[in-house]
Parts: C-alpha cells; structure tokens; sequence
C-alpha cells in the first residue's frame, strides 16, 4: 500500500554533521539495516567521494539487500562552467550504484551570487543538467533545494524557476530545505503552498531545529501538501540538530492519522531510538517526547492519582504504542499513589491502605531531603520498599572497609580492604584500583563472588557525582548515582554523604544487593 507521507532518513550524513555523532561504516550498516527493517522507504547512506568512509560504506552497500528502504547517495549538482558528465563528483554518485541519487542546489539569489559566485542563468543550467544526467542513466532524483525558504523570501520568481529547472529536467521529488532552520511553520507553509501550486512534481519538505521548530515546521509543510519528509532518528545533525523522525513519525500516525511507516513498527520505535544512540555512544535524551524515559512519568502526586484512575488523564497515547513505558517517579512531591503504583512497578503488593504505607512515604521525603533522589535510582527505591515489607536480612553487610592512595614516583596507587559477612562467614579481600572507588568496587566485588558467583556478570555502566549544598566547600554533602547492569536489565543505585568515598559505597552495597534481590525475585 502506498503511504500518505514517505518517510527518507538522513542519520548518516546529514545526522552525522552533529557534534559528537561519529559512526563506523559497520555502524552504518547496522543502522541502515535497522531502518529497512522498521519501514523507513529511503536511506541516505553518505557523500561518495567525500570521505573514504562513505566511500567504503556505498561498497559494502552493494552487496546487502534491502526489503523496503532504498539506498539514496547524496551530492551536489555539477560545477560551474563544466558539463556533468565531466564533473568527478557526478561520477561518484553514479558509481555508488544505489537505486537513489539525491543532489541539492541552491535556490538563494545571495548564495548563488556571493557563495557559487555565478549567474542566475548558470545555476539554473547546473541544476538542470545534473538531474537531466543522473536520469539518462536510471536513477531516482530527488532535488534538495537548499535554502529554499530563504530563496522564496528573498526573490519567488527566481526561487521557483530553480524548482521548476529540477522538475522540467526529470527530477521525481523535489524537496524544500529550510537550511538555516530559521523559518516559522506559518511561512513554510504558505511557501510549500506556493511550490505546490508552481509545480506538478511531488514536494518533499527538509527542516533544521536551530529555532526549536524542525518538527512543527515538517509538520507544517506535510499539512500544506508535502508527500515526503527527511530527517534523522533523535534528531541528530547540525548545529541544534535535524527534523526529529521519533517524533514525526508517531505525529503522523497517531495525530495527523497519516498513513508512514507499517503500522506494526510503531511499537519498536523507543527500540529503535536506543539502538541509534547506543551506536553513536550518547547518552539518551530522557526528554525526548515519544522515546524518551521521562516521555510517559509521573512525579506529582495529583497526576499520579489521576493516572491510577483514568491513564488518558495525563497521557496523550498508550505509551506501548510506540514501545515506551510508563514510570512513577519517587520525590519529595510524591503522594500515597506514588508509592503504591512504584511498588506494583517494582513487582511488589502494595495495597493503598496499607499501615505501612504513611511511613514509607514519610521515610522517603526524609531521604530525599537529605539529598537522595530516587527518580534515578529505582534499585535504591526497591530495595527501600524491600526493607519495609519484608523481615527477610540483607544478603549481605560490610563490618569494616579501608581506602588508602600512596605516591610511587610518576604514577600513584589506591588500594582498598574490605570485610564483608555473608550469614555466619566472612570475607577479607585486598583490590588495587584505578582511584579509590574503582578499588573499593573490585574489593568489595572480590569478597562477595565466592558466596554469589552470579555478581561477575554485573558491571557499572555510569557514575556520577554531584555537589549538593556547595556553599559547604570541600565539606559539602556529596550524591552519588551508580547506574548497572547484568547484561539484561538495568538500574540504578545512590549513595549521600559528607564523604565521597562513603557515599560511593553505599551505592556501590546496593547495586549488588539490588542484583541478588532481583535475582531472587526473578
């Protein structure tokens, strides 16, 4: 069936303009496969010819077969003064060999002028020969016309006769790019109306982010005719970033009702969303609307409330919808229903009328203002609630540690002891480390596998220390977050005090006892 709105996505060239977005042509790949297998129907793997990379990519390229996606090459249209089959840029297009070539040009009379530094008459001929060369020889064309909002606002007779040259010469979409990412959704839509009415071809619509509209201006363009949308997963690209496709494609779908990607994908779109970022190695935006983990959590007590009765009180969509999940966030502001919905979360019967209940709540605003902070971490939080519903002993305790650091000539040593007890038996273990939480970690890690061996699988994957009262100095109170995992899930544990090195250990106890607990549960 042929979608409402195609979907052409730019994670790996425009996407990898970011700051800090880097992939291996075997990220590439692997992305590229990812997104056929989630519906996308184009995917831009690169510039050929730009960078040895992309040229590398387009090779490997060759030999993978792509379900639903087509591979598109992206360049430029031919230079000044030379015929585009001489252009060695041109070849490189042709020689990636994809089904797609996607070339853009420039529609601003101050581009053409100052930046190509030609006529408007040559730069009609560039982009006419380039699309009309690329097509002689099978290609799809799709015309990105640069700055094209900016080329409208400053002249639209000679911003739609470049469109009009793409168009005439064969091209199959041309596309409206907002470069600058400066226009509002009001004149991208009374733009794309007027391409519209110039033009018989299909209009594409490429939006930046610089004026945190990328989203709302796409969506603007598809809402005055556009058929075709480009842009990147997370948002990733230049500058503030590209068109968000996490966020247009559900906006589509569940709001626009427009028909994009399959149906079924919907539900692996936060999936999909990690795996970029995991591939690119950034951190997750949790503010990310759809995908993100704050997308669909709760902290106030009202709205959780509010939630526990009637889920679209506070939620616009199921979040399983898009593979997301709902979080009750533990705070000083939170309620009875806080508590009782973290706790069903976590896997425990908590009844809202329990005896316990008032005293859990109070325990945890105790805490909280104290320093800990709980949304981050909810192994801390289980095991508080543990504690609280449960006679069962921890599966462990720390008697005594020891954490000293000595100079030995350029280079310095930190060791750490522990004395661990496990029921009726004792562990006392000797660990260099790193710095002195890494050696309290692999002491206290080395006195505690001869009674769990499952605790060689967990590891930390983020530690992270913050300041909370600063005007203390170097006596301030210090919070600690561990994030861990097994390999299979994920959690998070805190530690507050005076002294970092304590702190670091109580998070450091309840990462591991959180490990055997969940364990034991599972």
């Amino acid at each position: 069936m042929t979608p409402d709105i195609e979907i052409y996505d730019t994670t790996l060239r425009d996407g990898t303009q970011g700051h800090g977005i880097s992939f291996s042509v075997a990220d590439k790949l692997r992305i590229a496969e990812r997104l056929d297998a989630f519906g996308v129907h184009y995917v831009e793997g690169g510039w050929p010819g730009s960078n040895p990379k992309d040229i590398e990519f387009f090779a490997e390229a060759k030999h993978r077969t792509f379900k639903s996606a087509r591979l598109a090459a992206f360049g430029s249209t031919r230079r000044k003064g030379i015929a585009a089959a001489a252009d060695d840029q041109v070849q490189l297009l042709l020689a990636a060999a994809t089904p797609v070539v996607t070339i853009f040009g420039k529609t601003s009379l101050l581009h053409v002028r100052e930046v190509l530094q030609t006529t408007p008459e040559e730069n009609l001929l560039m982009i006419a020969d380039t699309v009309r060369f690329l097509k002689q020889h099978g290609r799809f064309v799709v015309y990105d016309a640069e700055h094209a909002f900016d080329g409208f606002k400053e002249d639209v007779t000679y911003g739609l006769a470049t469109l009009r040259a793409a168009e005439d010469a064969g091209a199959d979409i041309v596309t409206l790019c907002d470069t600058n990412g400066g226009s509002l959704p009001a004149e991208i839509a009374d733009i794309t109306r007027a391409a519209r009415a110039g033009l018989r071809v299909r209009i594409g619509i490429h939006t930046h982010d610089d004026i945190g509209l990328g989203v709302a201006n796409a969506l603007a363009s598809i809402d005055a005719g556009a058929t075709h949308v480009q842009g990147t997963i997370n948002g990733f690209g230049e500058r503030t970033g590209n068109c968000n496709l996490t966020s247009v494609i559900p906006n589509l779908h569940f709001k626009l009702k427009k028909s994009c990607v399959p149906a079924e994908s919907l539900p692996l779109l936060t999936e999909l969303s990690q795996f970029v970022d995991e591939t690119a190695n950034v951190r997750p935006n949790p503010r990310n609307p759809w995908v993100g983990t704050s997308a669909f959590s709760h902290k106030g007590g009202t709205h959780v409330n509010a939630v526990q009765k009637v889920l679209s009180s506070y939620e616009h969509v199921n979040p399983a919808s898009v593979g997301n999940t709902r979080h009750v966030l533990i705070s000083d502001l939170a309620g009875r229903s806080n508590i009782v919905m973290k706790a069903r979360e976590l896997g425990f019967d908590l009844s809202k009328d329990a005896a316990h209940l008032t005293a859990m709540l109070a325990r945890i605003k105790e805490l909280e203002h104290r320093g800990y902070e709980f949304e981050a971490a909810d192994g801390s939080l289980t095991l508080l609630i543990r504690r609280v519903l449960t006679s069962e002993p921890p599966p462990f305790a720390v008697d005594a540690y020891h954490v000293s650091m000595r100079s030995e000539g350029a280079a310095s040593v930190c060791e750490a002891t522990v004395k661990v007890r496990v029921g009726a038996e004792r562990a006392h273990t000797v660990a260099d480390g790193d710095g002195p939480v890494n050696a309290l970690d692999a002491a206290l890690r080395a006195a505690l596998i001869t009674f769990y061996p499952q605790l060689q699988t967990v590891r930390l994957t983020d530690y992270k220390v913050r300041i909370i009262d600063s005007t203390s100095g170097t006596a301030a109170t210090t919070r600690v977050l561990i994030q861990s995992s097994d390999g299979a899930s994920e959690w998070g544990t805190i530690g507050v005090n005076e002294n970092i090195i304590e702190a670091s250990l109580q998070a450091l106890v309840d990462s591991l006892e959180c490990a055997l607990v969940r364990k034991t549960r599972t």
